[in-house]
């Protein structure tokens, strides 16, 4: 890898605008592109992107620019932190324009609901001769623009991909730790998001201590068990694209869904909750998905079967939960052949 690179960052959300300063303070050239002009333009000139991390200046040398060819042409190294429902547009659009050995990095922790497609296998399809992977983590975006301490992981089965991206990531404050299971880590970003809403939502019907541990450890489970039934290695689910993402966005009222599950739990309706928001949840679509998906392979997810039918069949919260408690009694931990 050469040591100066030119990398594009897509997406001018609050994560995506973390990573371009991080990667633009490392003396690269940096290009981060928005898909609106207007608000490309004022963020170049300003050096700042208002909607997402306010009072933050951009770091010198990060060009923001609305034009998607002239931000990926010229790239070695690109990563697409686009919402997913316009991950798969995106993507088309630069195909054209990519350098024959860029590398190309999914940020985006959702499942499109065709043929649940993760991110990195709408990659796989729409660039099939570039390498790629994924980028996720206990990331804040506003924690890492304060330079709090923080740990991410870059999966990719090809061994140049990770090392390219934990040479221009890392920093005396962002650390990129290495998995070769690109799907499990993959997963584990977009399930969290379910029972971030779960957790938010018991919190607000004042959830003691024991309850949010005991909800924790059980999402855990049901994210491994799923991944593996989808062939992923459910160990991956011990590191910080599993437990440490589900912690973190578990607890904190800066994740949009907790935040979501925090509303719905004080009695908002859910169209309410999310015209509020002003940002994407991708928890509540990734629910919808992942029940279905769990209905057809017999997976057994009592957490997502719940909060399914709390947000989608009219139950209520209260019975949902009593028939949580009072289900079939099974093991604690599962390795081989048990339901948990």
């Amino acid at each position: 890898m050469k040591n100066r690179l030119t990398v594009a960052v897509l997406g001018g959300g609050s994560f995506g605008t973390a990573i371009a300063n991080i990667i633009a303070n490392n003396g690269h050239r940096t290009f981060l592109w928005m898909r609106d002009e207007s608000v490309a333009r004022e963020c170049e000139q300003q050096r700042e992107n208002h909607r997402y991390l306010p009072g933050v200046p951009l770091t010198a040398g990060l060009e923001v620019t609305a034009d998607l060819a002239y931000a990926v042409s010229a790239s070695d190294l690109i990563f697409v932190s686009i919402p997913s429902h316009s991950f798969r547009d995106v993507v088309q659009r630069i195909e054209p324009h990519l350098k024959a050995e860029a590398i190309v990095i999914s940020t985006a922790k959702g499942i499109e609901p065709q043929g649940f497609t993760l991110m990195s296998q709408i990659l796989e399809q729409e660039l099939p001769h570039h390498r790629i992977g994924v980028l996720s983590g206990p990331n804040f975006a506003k924690e890492i623009v304060q330079h709090q301490q923080t740990g991410t992981v870059i999966a990719s089965e090809d061994e140049s991909v990770i090392q390219c991206v934990q040479k221009t990531l890392r920093s005396e404050t962002f650390r990129v730790y290495a998995n070769r299971d690109r799907y499990g880590v993959e997963l584990g970003g977009a399930l969290k998001n379910i029972y971030a809403i779960i957790c938010g939502m018991a919190a607000a019907l004042g959830a003691g201590q024991n309850t949010q541990a005991m909800l924790l450890t059980r999402s855990l489970a049901e994210m491994g068990r799923l991944a593996s039934s989808l062939g992923a290695d459910p160990m991956t689910f011990l590191g910080l694209a599993g437990v440490g993402d589900l912690i973190l966005t578990c607890t904190s009222h800066l994740s949009r869904n907790y935040r979501v599950g925090y509303q719905l739990g004080q009695g908002k309706s859910l169209d309410e909750v999310v015209n509020g928001l002003g940002q994407v949840a991708e928890g509540i679509n990734t629910l919808r998905q992942v029940k279905q998906k769990a209905d057809e392979l017999k997976v057994y997810m009592p957490l997502v079967s719940g909060l399914h039918g709390v947000l989608f069949e009219n139950q209520q919260i209260a019975d949902v939960a009593r028939g949580l408690m009072l289900g079939e009694n099974n093991f604690d931990v599962e390795y081989i052949g048990r339901n948990i």
